[in-house]
């Protein structure tokens, strides 16, 4: 993720505050979303320099910072030694998260068909770089599994950039959900209280769905929820299952998977109503492998569990938005997915399964939805084509 805009007001390095999903504020503040109370402006920005070397929170293949100081390995050893104290102070002040995409081993890279995922996301019209606003330049990040033959191939385009995911972050929290109900812990059928902060949803994210809104102190079920949040992109039921599976737990399944980088940070509202120790922690983002990752790992029946996976599947399967990648599939196909959608970023990951033809995909792509729309749509047909070209791997 491009972060080249810095603001320094009140001494301290951060990007310009920005509205995320249904206008709740999924900021980020310095270049990789901390705030440095007390440090001058100069010194947050060389806590990010650091961080772009590798040593403080892993380096993503899209960043871009901007620095006053020069790099870390040509500065003075005073310095070096001066920075590296910096950093022991600020490390404390927020959860950190380094970010690591690494194709796993049970995957064979095919650099073929990556070209020809290229060749497509030019001819569609989202290739090249994308004006994000306050957050710079952006580019698609794209990855594709083919679920055929012994071992899964995968390809894409910029599949290891991070990115804002918007909604599609919910299914990593309903993953956790159902590990914990899976465990025992609580039943589908469990009742759930919401609760004050998490009632942010002022109108329904899909205009179809006849389910009312949710209200502070309304009881519902935890299964009710989960519907919720897949299936509607509902804002509430997602603070509400956040709270319920706890951020840290969420994010040890993520981090027992290798998705480092991909956490859950921030629950849908603004700042201001943050659990203490996330006021401040940088916004979600995630890839395309690590989306499409999950997304197989659940086609196999083995994320968590074959039962997590297929309640999973179970979900994803009633999606209510079908304006994006569903809309270029046969009605032959079933496509299980979530999509994310807010200002300048829409997305789309899912399982297609006609039969025959099985294949994950997973789409985010810097552009407002009412021009995405009709790229992604087309960008799915000619996947859905050339991989019923390809015969299956060996």
């Amino acid at each position: 993720m491009p972060v080249d805009n810095l603001t320094m007001d009140d001494g301290i390095a951060r990007r310009p505050m920005i509205s995320r999903e249904s206008a709740m504020a999924q900021d980020r503040c310095c270049p990789h979303g901390f705030r440095y109370p007390g440090l001058p402006a100069a010194h947050g920005s060389a806590v990010c320099t650091l961080a772009s070397q590798g040593g403080l929170w892993g380096k993503s293949s899209a960043l871009r910072l901007f620095t006053p100081f020069r790099s870390f390995a040509n500065m003075k050893p005073a310095r070096r030694l001066l920075l590296r104290v910096m950093v022991a102070v600020v490390i404390p002040l927020a959860p950190v998260f380094s970010q690591d995409a690494r194709i796993p081993e049970r995957y064979r890279f095919d650099a073929l068909l990556s070209s020809r995922l290229a060749g497509v996301v030019s001819e569609t019209g989202l290739g090249g770089d994308f004006d994000v606003g306050d957050d710079g330049i952006e580019q698609i990040s794209l990855a594709v599994i083919d679920c055929r033959g012994e071992r899964p191939v995968i390809g894409g385009v910029n599949m290891q950039n991070f990115i804002y995911p918007a909604s599609v972050y919910k299914m990593y929290v309903a993953a956790e959900i159902l590990e914990q109900v899976s465990a025992a812990r609580y039943s589908l059928w469990s009742p759930a209280v919401v609760k004050f902060p998490n009632v942010v949803d002022g109108s329904k994210e899909l205009l179809n769905d006849p389910r009312p809104l949710l209200r502070e102190r309304d009881t519902v079920t935890v299964n009710y929820l989960l519907d919720l949040m897949i299936t509607r992109s509902d804002n509430t039921a997602a603070n509400s299952l956040i709270d319920l599976a706890g951020r840290k737990e969420i994010n040890a399944l993520i981090g027992r998977y290798g998705w480092q980088g991909s956490e859950v940070t921030r629950k849908f509202l603004k700042r201001k109503f943050e659990d203490p120790g996330y006021e401040t922690v940088r916004g979600t983002e995630t890839c395309a492998l690590h989306a499409a990752d999950f997304l197989y790992l659940i086609s196999q029946n083995r994320l968590v569990n074959p039962w997590v996976s297929q309640q999973m599947k179970s979900y994803l399967s009633r999606q209510l938005d079908t304006t994006k990648l569903a809309a270029g599939l046969p009605s032959t196909a079933m496509f299980y997915h979530k999509t994310g959608w807010f200002s300048f970023w829409t997305n789309d990951v899912g399982i297609v399964d006609d039969g025959s033809l099985r294949y994950v995909i997973a789409c985010f792509v810097p552009l407002k939805e009412e021009s995405a729309g009709p790229r992604l749509k087309e960008l799915s047909r000619r996947v859905y084509e050339l991989f019923r070209s390809l015969s299956p791997s060996k």
